[in-house]
């Protein structure tokens, strides 16, 4: 993997932990659980226990960083981590 790429999966890793430290988990009626993540909006993951919850919310949070950078949006810092990616020239 070139320097670059390295340095961008850990940015991504970083923050995604980060993330996940900050999340916030509540058990629905169903039994289910339900999370989501102060500051990041949209973000919400759905699963029969937590673990299974928090392993989706993983997904979606990696995925919601990389849909914001591929359109050219903020990524909040969250718990002092960022995400800034440059545009190829």
């Amino acid at each position: 993997m070139p320097p670059c790429y390295l340095h961008i999966a850990q940015m991504i890793s970083r923050y995604l932990g980060r993330a996940l430290r900050k999340a916030r988990y509540v058990e629905l009626d169903d039994g289910t659980y339900c999370a989501t993540v102060p500051g990041l909006r949209g973000v919400v993951a759905t699963g029969d226990t937590v673990e299974s919850c928090r392993e989706q919310l993983a997904e979606v949070i990696e995925a919601w960083i990389l849909v914001r950078v591929s359109r050219g949006l903020a990524v909040p810092a969250i718990g002092g981590a960022t995400v800034h990616v440059k545009k190829a020239s």
